[in-house]
């Protein structure tokens, strides 16, 4: 098994090897990249495979992700591990979780310094062929804006705060998050309920459908 990948040639077959292939070798934002003040190459970041229990959705790879070629290697992964109670081990266990962000690459910083937002090019893309190789995934987690809209659509309606707090309409198979960045430490103090009242129930869910 290639871990960078997930791919596994004795279990996948060749329509799952190709997606793969296909995706790590996109070149689609090339020039768009180029033109940020990273000025640096697409490096997709493909960590699925089906028959995955846990779906976490995120944004895009940042650029500690973008030099280790490994979802959430980073401060917000630390906390997103802690709010789902699972140790890396189980977090990166492929068999069982797939870290699937709306766009597979790096986008790059602009002039100032902020993260850009993932390109929309990449989910049109690919988007549609990597959900359909998961197949039904028993339980999805939405962290952040750009993931909460592309699969809840208008009930993303009102922002992340908003959405975050309707949690109740989508679980227990969908569970929408803040951003676990530190830049949200603020949002989580004028938020207690999210560790309080949706915490514990995802983590619960989590130790369900990976139990299963």
């Amino acid at each position: 098994m290639n871990a960078r990948t997930g791919q596994n040639p004795d279990r996948d077959g060749p329509g799952f090897d190709d997606l793969v292939a296909r995706i790590r070798a996109c070149r689609l934002c090339a020039d768009r990249f180029a033109a940020t003040a990273t000025g640096h190459e697409p490096a997709p970041v493909v960590w699925f495979r089906p028959g995955a229990r846990l779906l976490i959705v995120g944004q895009a790879p940042g650029l500690r992700v973008h030099r280790s070629g490994k979802p959430f290697t980073d401060p917000s992964g630390d906390r997103l591990r802690h709010w789902l109670e699972l140790d890396e081990d189980t977090f990166y266990d492929l068999d069982r979780v797939a870290i699937v962000p709306m766009a597979f690459c790096f986008p790059g910083y602009d002039r100032r310094g902020s993260d850009l937002p993932p390109p929309p090019d990449c989910a049109r893309a690919h988007r549609h062929d990597v959900m359909a190789a998961l197949g039904d995934v028993p339980l999805t987690v939405l962290v952040g804006a750009h993931a909460q809209r592309w699969h809840l659509g208008k009930d993303a309606r009102g922002g992340v705060t908003e959405t975050v707090r309707r949690w109740r309409d989508h679980a227990p198979r969908l569970f929408p998050l803040p951003h676990p960045s530190w830049r949200n430490t603020a949002w989580l103090k004028r938020n207690p309920w999210f560790e309080a009242e949706l915490l514990p129930v995802l983590r619960r869910r989590v130790k369900e459908v990976l139990r299963s």
